[in-house]
């Protein structure tokens, strides 16, 4: 006799934003009401919306806005709201009526905080999934330091920030039962820092969403078109995309094109340094699947994304991509067949060689797409699962142990 879903209680630390976990988030809970499992999701509310808890089947949404007066903005569509945190005496009473078996937490969030506090009040177990590596993220973001100390001193003090920031995320993530991470370098670093054990959670892609069909760039249009899609930040690495256009240049290859995909930061900057880019802001849908089947090679220079969900979106739509030889994204390209993993320095070389290889570049794109229309959200998701009743099931058995040697 086939058990019974598990009821679980999701609280993710974005949902509506564009970024990696509100991505996954999305499909997470459309994964739940596909199989009609049951799955309440607790997360921040568009701006300007007010609370909202809903029921539909198997599926309970409740959604709290951000956006109050001591909420301070992280980036452009996320901010942090600590007067989210006075909502636990709602959430926990639709928390208590609905009766979870397990917490999902994505993060040190006012959710993932909440998550927490709750799965103690309630007795609930707790895991807890690796998405964003905030430790990097607080060194990269700590440029004021090079204004405030001598240069030869900056690095080590930026490496000091990061040490002291993965301690903090990993006391944190050290209260769960489980961890999830992306890859296997993270689950590495994460068992190690919380001494707990950690399984991977990949990312899908929507195969049918994101394909070669999409593409509508007419047929004499001949420029080599460099995509990139994602936040215009300092943690991305996007000044490289002006180094690699200077480099191009220098090379005299000049039939090439930048297609600029999403906002941030230095959108300012790259307009400056990038003439004749094609800057579209954040698209989605049918929109963002054009953006991506109308570009030749797609451009990732960053070296903190822990998987790289737009990079398999581009390798579903047959675009190759570049990627460096840090973080998640290289665990998705494989070398010389669907793109190519290289060190800052040497972008602007495989990408030239591949502007001038028509042959390579064709196969290049047909082999993108095959390995990518192997992935799907399904498959990763059963394996969040299949974790769930490990975990579930070590509860029990620990529990009955208790009580037989109880006096």
């Amino acid at each position: 006799m086939r058990p019974a879903p598990r009821r679980v209680a999701y609280f993710p630390d974005s949902f509506y934003e564009i970024n990696g976990v509100a991505h996954t988030s999305r499909n997470f809970q459309a994964f739940a009401v596909r199989h009609s499992l049951p799955f309440f999701c607790l997360h921040p509310a568009t701006r300007g919306s007010a609370i909202s808890y809903q029921t539909k089947g198997e599926l309970a949404t409740l959604e709290i806005p951000r956006g109050s007066a001591v909420a301070f903005r992280l980036e452009k569509d996320l901010s942090f709201d600590p007067a989210f945190l006075y909502q636990k005496e709602l959430i926990e009473s639709h928390l208590r009526a609905w009766r979870p078996e397990i917490i999902h937490i994505t993060g040190p969030s006012e959710a993932g905080i909440l998550g927490l506090w709750l799965s103690r009040t309630l007795n609930v177990p707790l895991v807890a999934s690796w998405h964003t590596n905030l430790h990097e993220y607080a060194a990269q973001r700590s440029t004021w330091l090079q204004h405030m100390l001598p240069k030869s001193k900056v690095p080590i003090a930026e490496k000091r920030i990061e040490d002291i920031a993965l301690w903090a995320c990993a006391r944190f993530y050290q209260t769960a039962e489980l961890l999830f991470a992306p890859n296997a370098d993270l689950c590495r670093l994460l068992e190690h820092a919380t001494g707990k054990h950690c399984a991977l959670m990949p990312r899908g892609v929507e195969a049918d969403l994101f394909s070669p069909a999409h593409r509508d760039r007419g047929s004499g249009d001949d420029v080599f078109v460099l995509g990139f899609c994602g936040r215009l930040s300092i943690e991305k690495n996007v000044f490289l995309l002006a180094r690699i256009r200077e480099q191009l240049l220098e090379r005299g290859i000049t039939n090439f094109r930048f297609l600029i995909v999403g906002h941030g930061r230095e959108e300012s900057w790259l307009r400056e340094h990038l003439p004749n880019a094609e800057f579209t802001g954040v698209l989605r849908g049918e929109d963002l699947s054009r953006a991506y089947a109308n570009m030749d090679l797609f451009v990732f220079p960053s070296h903190t994304d822990t998987f790289g969900n737009v990079v398999l979106e581009a390798l579903a739509s047959g675009v190759p991509s570049i990627v460096t030889p840090d973080g998640g994204p290289r665990y998705i390209v494989r070398e010389g067949e669907t793109g190519y993993i290289r060190r800052d320095e040497d972008f602007a070389d495989a990408i030239a060689s591949l502007i001038l290889d028509t042959a390579l570049h064709q196969r290049m794109r047909i082999e993108a797409r095959a390995y990518a229309h192997s992935a799907s959200w399904d498959s990763v998701f059963e394996g969040v699962y299949r974790n769930y009743e490990v975990v579930l099931t070590g509860r029990a058995a620990y529990l009955e142990t208790a009580v037989t040697a109880a006096p």
